[in-house]
């Protein structure tokens, strides 16, 4: 997907401060590294939707417009559909435009009980509602979804196993039909270093951004500043 002009001003304006802030820490003493990973986070939400980013932010997202675009075509040709993405934030704003345009869907996030996520789940095997909306860490285990035969990952999560793990929610034992999987990523940004580190290094595992000391020690500096060109 191609930034909106927007986003690109927003983008090419927070990721000038980023990599600045980026060089310095890793030039220093290796404290402040976690901020790193904010950093990253930041950029990314620019390219699903700057309103993550800035709140009173009210235009387009371009990967958004792409995002209704597919949806629209694959209901058209009679297809059901599973949405992942990593920021309940963005689930939510993707389901607010599906309101406006009368797609039905069901939502799933962290929050919702294992019996409701059952619930849910059977019913959309049955034929109820056109598309699902997933939080990717939420169902990305236990949820069987052969009612769908499309999943599109709205973001890359730096570990390709996870996102596997999710799209095999529609590719289970029972599935009849092919099942198609789109990954977005918005052009000449982050999104798109994501997914050439998925492919260059497979083995990435979540403890590459996880919460401790070890940090990124999977990355060397100069693999983390290329995320910033």
């Amino acid at each position: 997907a191609d930034l909106t002009d927007k986003q690109k001003k927003m983008y090419a304006a927070f990721l000038a401060v980023a990599k600045d802030e980026t060089l310095s820490i890793l030039s220093g003493n290796g404290r402040g590294r976690m901020r790193i990973l904010t950093l990253l986070m930041r950029l990314r939400q620019i390219c699903c939707h700057p309103s993550l980013f800035d709140s009173a932010y009210n235009r387009d997202s371009g990967k958004l417009n792409l995002l209704f675009e597919l949806v629209e075509n694959a209901l058209g040709g009679g297809h059901r559909i599973l949405v992942f993405s990593q920021f309940t934030s963005m689930l939510k704003i993707i389901g607010e435009e599906m309101d406006k345009r009368d797609i039905s869907y069901f939502y799933l996030d962290g929050k919702v009980k294992s019996y409701e996520r059952a619930d849910m789940a059977d019913r959309f095997n049955n034929g109820e509602k056109q598309v699902f909306l997933i939080s990717l860490k939420a169902g990305g285990t236990g949820l069987n979804l052969t009612g769908a035969d499309t999943v599109i990952h709205f973001d890359p999560w730096w570990n390709p196993a996870v996102m596997d793990q999710a799209s095999d929610r529609a590719y289970r034992i029972g599935q009849t039909r092919a099942v198609h999987v789109i990954k977005l990523a918005s052009r000449g940004t982050i999104e798109e270093k994501i997914l050439k580190l998925q492919s260059e290094k497979r083995h990435l595992a979540d403890d590459i951004i996880s919460e401790n000391s070890k940090t990124l020690k999977n990355l060397t500096n100069d693999e983390i500043m290329a995320l910033f060109d």
